[in-house]
Formats: structure tokens, sequence, C-alpha cells
């Protein structure tokens, strides 16, 4: 192995921070034109890891070899300089600038007459800061980065800004910022989680394509099918620790996951309880909610109900509606037409506070925006909705000791790692572990109604089947669940009832024995729709 060359080596890697080792003596070796998995559980130190390759942190022992040559990478522009790049699982973009601006922010050609001149303003710093942006060439940077985009066939609208564009086109844009820059490390962290099953796909094959240009990719995945359907080794990671890499060719997922947590672990779905479905507990009917900028109608004459002990999932193409509906019946968006009914009581006038405590509990698809403060603690984390009432605070002054009690029993139950225990910043956590912070603090809250938007998104494998369990649990004791995911595994694995949305409207209704992936992906995609739209007029 000594004798073996690689474009990346790390050796013994070692980095603390209070109260845990998140790397112990970690070793990783990436070959040249290979895509190679680094897999572990969340809070393994996968993020720890790469973030010291690409400079963002200082590792306490070891060092790195870059074509076998020892490197000092002490800062990002120290690998930007030895060609690493870095696509992170939240997206490093500025909203309000386009595309290219993006792609090109920080590494602007400058227009050469520009160029000769610039000594001759040094001595005044806001005058040459003014000049500065009316220097970038950007004709010559379109045209390079226009030539990288049908290289690599990595299509994108140079002119729109961040904010108006997709998740997927967002992701392409990282990616384009790493290819401008000439980056032959490529290290992407967990680039599919946000990804529906389609655009997936298109990921995917970006990789194949990029690794037939011969360059070396770190891939951070939780998704066992991703790293054997593209990956040639994976390296696995345990608390920190190394613990063995493999030739995908010569494993299987089931070994793969065994390593990761250490215990064996149910690839094939939760065994889910035979409980039937009584008293109804949340009525949709009719919804409408029209966005004020385009006048268009995002969710369009919804209607439909969840019952005690079931759980319908609302399946469907980011997009099409889903993360409206949610909003409207939670309060974060107006509705503009129809009613919507909890335990028999009408809730669309309701502030978001009063439906949380008529009996919802939400776990946001988007955990940073809507599901925590992250400059706050665990602890104050996870009564963020319940810190008024009576089991923590007294006369208007915190429990601060019940608090705590409080905040230990979910860090325990729900398998959250954390290096300070409840007094842990969120913003410093991993972010499975910001996930299973909500997850456990809204199925705690013990209401009739859960609604959980994409739960498992960024979880390890062992975390998933966790959180499956936990789920399937409530629904034995009877409480109802709506459930919205772009992973057709967990639609299948969970849903009693399935409906499909798209452009806004509920398109198919039905039991997963009833249907297969492929014709639910057909609905999903709008093949089906002229077909339910006959069905409807006829019945009408």
């Amino acid at each position: 192995m000594e004798n073996e060359k690689y474009a990346i080596e790390m050796i013994d890697i070692t980095k603390s921070f209070p109260g845990i080792k998140a790397n112990d003596h970690i070793n990783l070796r990436l070959k040249q034109g290979e895509i190679l998995s680094l897999c572990g559980e969340n809070g393994a130190g996968k993020s720890t890891l790469m973030s010291i390759l690409f400079g963002l942190i200082e590792p306490d022992e070891g060092y790195i070899k870059k074509d076998g040559q020892k490197v000092h990478i002490t800062n990002p522009n120290d690998a930007t300089d030895l060609h690493i790049g870095m696509v992170h699982q939240h997206f490093k973009l500025v909203e309000n600038f386009t595309v290219l601006q993006n792609i090109i922010l920080g590494s602007e050609p400058l227009n050469k007459f520009k160029k000769e001149h610039l000594n001759f303003f040094e001595k005044t710093i806001n005058f040459l800061n003014e000049k500065l942006f009316k220097t970038i060439d950007y004709k010559t940077a379109r045209q390079e980065v226009e030539n990288i985009i049908e290289k690599y066939d990595l299509p994108v609208d140079l002119d729109a800004k961040i904010e108006d564009i997709s998740v997927e086109m967002q992701q392409k844009t990282e990616i384009l910022k790493m290819l401008y820059r000439k980056n032959d490390i490529l290290i992407f962290d967990e680039p599919t989680a946000v990804l529906t099953e389609q655009e997936i796909k298109g990921f995917l094959q970006i990789l194949r394509n990029l690794k037939k240009e011969n360059k070396s990719i770190v891939f951070i995945t939780h998704k066992l099918n991703e790293i054997m359907e593209v990956c040639d080794r994976v390296t696995i990671i345990r608390k920190g620790a190394y613990v063995d890499t493999l030739e995908i060719a010569k494993t299987s997922k089931e070994e793969i996951s065994a390593l990761m947590v250490g215990r064996q672990v149910n690839l094939y779905g939760n065994e889910k309880a035979d409980v039937k479905p009584t008293k109804e507990v949340l009525r949709v009917e009719n919804l409408t909610i029209v966005n004020k900028e385009t006048n268009k109608k995002v969710v369009n004459n919804v209607s439909f109900n969840v019952r005690k002990g079931e759980i319908v999932c609302v399946a469907g193409i980011d997009g099409n509606g889903q993360q409206e509906l949610i909003y409207g019946i939670t309060g974060l968006l107006k509705t503009s037409s129809g009613k919507i009914t909890l335990s028999g009581k009408e809730i669309q006038n309701l502030n978001i506070r009063d439906r949380n405590n008529a009996g919802i509990a939400h776990i946001p698809e988007d955990r940073h925006k809507y599901g925590l403060v992250l400059d706050y603690t665990i602890d104050q984390n996870v009564v963020l909705e319940d810190f008024n009432k009576p089991q923590f605070s007294k006369f208007g002054f915190i429990k601060n000791f019940e608090i705590q009690k409080y905040s230990d029993y979910i860090i325990e139950e729900y398998d959250v790692r954390s290096s300070r225990k409840g007094k842990t910043i969120t913003r410093n956590m991993s972010g499975g572990n910001q996930q299973k912070v909500i997850i456990g603090r809204e199925i705690e809250r013990n209401t009739d109604l859960l609604i959980a938007v994409q739960p498992t998104r960024g979880l390890d494998v062992g975390a998933i089947e966790q959180i499956h369990d936990f789920i399937l649990k409530q629904r034995e004791k009877e409480k109802a669940i709506l459930l919205v995911s772009l992973e057709l595994d967990q639609v299948f694995g969970l849903s009693d009832r399935i409906l499909v949305m798209f452009e806004g409207e509920i398109v198919g209704e039905f039991k997963p024995s009833e249907v297969n992936k492929e014709t639910l992906g057909l609905y999903m995609s709008g093949g089906k729709k002229d077909e339910v739209q006959a069905i409807k007029e006829e019945s009408n």
C-alpha cells in the first residue's frame, strides 16, 4: 500500500473539540480518478475530516499528502491553490447574486486594461474597491463557464438569481464553482440529501462524467444504493475512528451498514403492526393557496383526511405544492380559501402557536429555517414551543432543572450525539443530530397529529431505522400522521395511504399494495393527470 500512488492521503488525522474527539487517528487514501465513499453514522466525524482537507479546520495531529507530497492546508485558499474543492451539505451561495456571479466569486477575471493600471489606485483603498467591481471581465468569465457547462453537461441559467432557482440548479452551481477553479479533488458532503429520485439519477451521472475526466472524488452519503451504484471503494469510520476500507465489488450493503453502526441493520423496512384507523383527526376541504407574487394557485382545491392510527403520505416531485400545503396547515402560509379542521375544530384562522396548542406537532423540511434556533443550546431548542407551560416555567420564571432533565431524556431516547449534552450549541452539531433533536421534541409533545416532512433527511441507515420505528410507534399509539416524503422506499415502507400531488392538485390516492414505484412515478411526473381529470369530470 505504501508504494501505491494516491491523489490524497490523510494520515493519522486527529481533531478534538470540547468534550469530544471528532477524529481519532483517521487514515483516508483517495486514488487518482476514483470515487471514494466516506461512510459513517451521524456524528461519526465525516464532515470534520473533510473540513480539515478543505482547510476550514486545522487538525490537532496528523498530516496530508497530495500526489505523494506533504502539504499544509490552513484555510480554504490553500485548498483551492491545491485544486481541492468542496460542495457542502448546506450550499455556500449568495442568494441575491446571479449564478454566474456565484461561480466566479473570489476568482473573477479582470479586464486587461484595468489590470495594467491597478497600481495607480493602490493608495486609495476605497476608490480601488469601487473600481474593482468595474474591472470584472464578465464576457471572458461567461465564455469559460459556458465551455465547462457544455463539457460536463451541467446546464444552468447563468443570469438567474440563486434565490429563484431550484435546489438541483443550486447544486450544479456549486459543482461549476469547483470546475471553474480547475479543481481535480472534489468533495461532496451529502449532495443528494435535498434531491428527488429523478434528480439523484442525474447527479450520479454527473459523478460518472467527472470520473471520466480523471477527477478524484470523495462522496459522503448515507444512501447505500448510491454507494453501490457509483463508488469504487468505501472508507468507513465510526465514532471518530477508522474502521475499514472496502472494495465495492467485494462487499454488500449489509456489510457496510453493520460496520457503520456496529450492529446488523434492517435494510428492508420496519415491521408494521396491524392497526385499524379510527376517529378522524385532520380534515382538509377545498384548500387553495395563491402565490401573491405570481398569482398562481400553488395549492388548488385540495381535500383529504387523516385518521387516528394511520400514516397518510403526500408524495410528489419537489415544487408541486407539498411545501405550501404543509405551510397552510401549520399556519406558516395564509390560505386563500378552504377549511382545515383538527379534532373537530376549525383552525384555518388560528395563528401558529394556537394551532400547535390545538394538537399539531411539525417536523419541518428546513431544519435550519423552521426547526431550530441554531445559536441556542439543545436545552433551549427542545422547549421552543412549550417553555411557557407549567412543566417548564412558573410565574414567568424558567425551571432550568426541569428543562435540563427533559433535554437529557430526548438526547438519550433519540440517540443525539453531542459534546456537552444539553449545553451543546446546535449550530455545532452534525445535520443528522440536529434533525434528531427536532424529531425528539416534536414526537414528545404527544399531540394528536404529527406532521413529518422529510423526517430522515440527512440521517444514516441506523438512525433511519430508529426514526421509522418511532413514527410507527406513534401510529400504534393511534396518533394521526401526515408524512411528506420524496424517498419512495420510505413512502411504501411507512404509508397506509399515498396521496400524489402534481402542480398543486391531488392527482391520485392509493394504498401501497395497489401501486408500484413505476406507476407512482408516472403520477408524480404528471403522466396520469389527464386520466385523473377525465375521471373527476365523469363523476361530476
